[in-house]
């Protein structure tokens, strides 16, 4: 990262500014004593943009410092993103019932889906308890601002922004033209392309101010890019999911019945994405 004594605002004093928005509202989710499906996911939204800015500002951080933080906020987002899975499964089963005619005459243990998602709701209710959110993230928020504040040099936010967004726009057409090169039973490729583009979104819509109009621009592509993905995410994430909790099933033909419909909503899903890789 260039230092300059440019006389625009610092991006060392900027931080709090898109920060402290973030912290105060994934604390607001995780003080919620029954917090529901909605609530675990814009919980975890909160927590992987924050992950996003600890990136942005890694180079005036220093990668330990940052990488630690994100760390933590990774394992948070996790926690959240347990209950969210079971939501998003549930979601998906219903709808493959209703479309997809192998599925109609199956049974499914409804009683049992719900009781997996209560669980998974109770245990990142109670991982996120034992993290003790409402200190950590305030004391990141501190340490962060500190470490800031106290660097001699000072760089303006428009040429951190602009640095930062050029380094995740070339990281994604990286993942793009790895995942173009990915054998048909390979995922984790695509995977990279749905966190790179994720990344690269929320840049963009936290810089946009900062940002050229040509930059800006691309927000709508890159958001349809992440919805392809994101459906495709969903698909593989729930037939996984599913597969090691066969026991939410009746029975076992109807276990074998629900994961082939999603490995058949996966393979849709894979050819709606692969249109955004061109």
């Amino acid at each position: 990262m260039t230092k300059t004594t440019d006389t625009g605002e610092s991006a060392q004093a900027r931080f709090s500014h898109y920060a402290k928005p973030l912290v105060d509202e994934a604390l607001a989710y995780a003080a919620l004593d029954e917090p529901g499906a909605d609530d675990f996911h814009k919980l975890r939204i909160a927590l992987r943009r924050l992950r996003t800015l600890l990136w942005a500002w890694r180079p005036l951080l220093g990668r330990e410092a940052a990488e630690r933080e994100r760390a933590f906020l990774k394992r948070s987002a996790a926690a959240a993103g347990g209950a969210r899975d079971w939501d998003i499964a549930i979601e998906l089963l219903g709808d493959a019932r209703r479309k997809d005619a192998s599925l109609a005459g199956e049974p499914l243990s409804s009683e049992r889906l719900e009781a997996a998602r209560r669980d998974a709701r109770q245990r990142a209710a109670a991982t996120l308890a034992a993290a003790d959110l409402k200190h950590a993230l305030r004391e990141m928020l501190h340490n962060v601002n500190l470490a800031l504040n106290t660097s001699p040099d000072r760089t303006s936010v428009k040429r951190l922004a602009r640095e930062r967004v050029r380094d995740a726009r070339r990281s994604l057409k990286k993942r793009m033209r790895h995942a173009e090169k990915a054998k048909r039973g390979e995922y984790a490729s695509w995977h990279e392309v749905r966190k790179g583009a994720k990344k690269l979104r929320y840049l963009l819509e936290f810089f946009e101010p900062e940002l050229k109009a040509r930059d800006v621009d691309r927000l709508k592509a890159l958001k349809k890019l992440q919805t392809r993905f994101g459906k495709l995410n969903d698909a593989v994430a729930s037939e996984q999911l599913l597969a090691q909790h066969r026991e939410v099933f009746a029975d076992e033909a109807g276990a074998e019945a629900a994961l082939a419909a999603l490995r058949r909503a996966s393979k849709r899903r894979r050819r709606a994405a692969s249109k955004s890789l061109s």
